[in-house]
């Protein structure tokens, strides 16, 4: 077989300099990436690491691909030097050293074997496998930077992630340290307290994705969309920022239980002097009912119940569990009696002005009756016989016991009624009368 010719036309001297010039500063640059590539904090820790799932499966292709990328290199420095050394023979080339040089510049003039390039040996399913491939310096070059950027993407990952969440993570399983700290000198522990059993969740979800974290990376790694940069995304924080709010909310039960252990006497007081009061007020209502019972006649006064046992029983459980400490049961119960003890001294006033109306309304028919007496005498009728006879009747019904206060309610109308009428008539006519 003939040797095929350069590719496309000769290259002259300034040409081949040119290309010299470019491909060297592209040596450089690729050698470079490489080093750092190298040297990256993530790299060395992936190597060290004890991977699994997504990351061991992608760091497996990624350190081929890096072996294979210097593999390349290595390739790709060889033509370079070879074109270097083949320049630098004459200071003026000749038309076949101009050819050859073409050739290795811009033909596929670099061999890789086929081994290193696709990290297999097995054939192809279209037949054996070839034992080498050749590439141009210009696809070589590509086929670099697509190695690379992959390589790089996957390794600015793993270090993104292992660099934001497990220091996050430590800072969290600190804090959630002192919040068991601080549940447990206040009696909220695992089976006693749903506060402490939260506790315990989040402490097996914080170990856990810690063990995720360091093992798997970039199953918490989100890629930004419409990225094509290496490293192009931000880890995802969402699995710790949800431990995060659980965390924070038992903190503040714990320290809602915290302030009743604080300031539980002086509740525990108050909540005793307002059922003291409630039952003073149910006293006062069944002595009240007795008095209404014996001076009121025909009405129907309303029973008034004892006071609450229930309620005492759970005080003294309240005052039960401030003495031995048992701060995470005695929150929501002094909650409960605090809202039932104002429930029980409403009742009680309720109660005493139910029981007490009839009194009332006897009281306020005798402030009516006196009123319209005094309005009578202050207009000189104080005197007249008929009203004189319709006020006494009133008065005995309403100062009598025990009194009928529909009678007297009654009575007291017809004296108004009278009054009004002795005040409406002419003057010639009160005179007769």
């Amino acid at each position: 077989m003939g040797v095929a010719g350069p590719p496309g036309p000769v290259m002259d001297r300034d040409e081949v300099d040119r290309a010299l010039a470019r491909l060297g500063a592209e040596h450089e640059a690729i050698e470079t990436s490489l080093l750092a590539l190298q040297d990256h904090a993530g790299r060395r820790l992936l190597e060290g690491a004890q991977l699994t799932g997504t990351t061991r499966e992608r760091w497996a292709s990624a350190e081929q691909a890096i072996t294979l990328l210097w593999t390349y290199f290595d390739a790709y420095a060889g033509a370079l030097r070879a074109a270097r050394e083949m320049r630098a023979r004459r200071r003026w080339p000749s038309r076949d050293d101009l050819v050859e040089l073409t050739e290795l510049l811009r033909g596929e003039s670099v061999t890789v074997a086929s081994g290193a390039s696709t990290g297999a040996t097995s054939p192809s399913i279209t037949g054996p496998a070839k034992l080498s491939q050749r590439f141009t310096l210009a696809a070589l070059v590509e086929r670099m930077n697509d190695l690379y950027a992959s390589s790089l993407d996957m390794v600015v990952a793993a270090d993104a992630v292992w660099s934001a969440l497990p220091a996050r993570i430590d800072l969290l399983a600190a804090e959630l340290g002192r919040t068991r700290q601080l549940a447990h000198s206040v009696g909220v522990r695992p089976g006693e307290h749903p506060a402490g059993d939260d506790l315990e969740r989040i402490t097996g979800a914080l170990t856990r994705l810690r063990e995720e974290v360091i093992s798997d990376p970039l199953t918490y790694w989100q890629k930004a969309q419409g990225s094509s940069a290496p490293g192009g995304g931000r880890p995802d924080t969402s699995a710790y920022d949800r431990q995060a709010r659980a965390l924070e909310e038992v903190r503040r039960e714990i320290e809602a239980v915290l302030g009743v252990r604080q300031d539980a006497e002086a509740r525990l007081a108050k909540l005793r002097d307002v059922l003291s009061r409630a039952d003073r007020t149910l006293a006062e209502a069944r002595s009240a009912r007795g008095e209404v019972l014996a001076k009121i006649a025909a009405s129907e006064v309303p029973a008034v119940s004892g006071p609450p046992t229930a309620l005492q029983e759970q005080l003294a459980m309240a005052a039960e569990y401030r003495r031995h400490g048992q701060w995470h049961r005695l929150s929501p119960l002094l909650e409960s009696l605090e809202s039932k003890a104002e429930d029980e001294l409403l009742r009680a006033r309720e109660s005493l002005t139910a029981v007490t109306q009839p009194l009332a309304v006897r009281a306020e028919l005798r402030g009516r009756l006196d009123a319209y007496k005094a309005k009578v005498a202050r207009l000189g009728f104080a005197e007249d016989p008929f009203l004189v006879e319709r006020y006494d009747a009133a008065r005995r019904m309403l100062w009598s016991a025990p009194c009928d206060l529909r009678v007297a309610e009654e009575a007291v109308l017809r004296y108004q009624r009278a009054a009004a009428d002795v005040l409406a008539a002419p003057s010639d006519q009160r005179g007769e009368s």
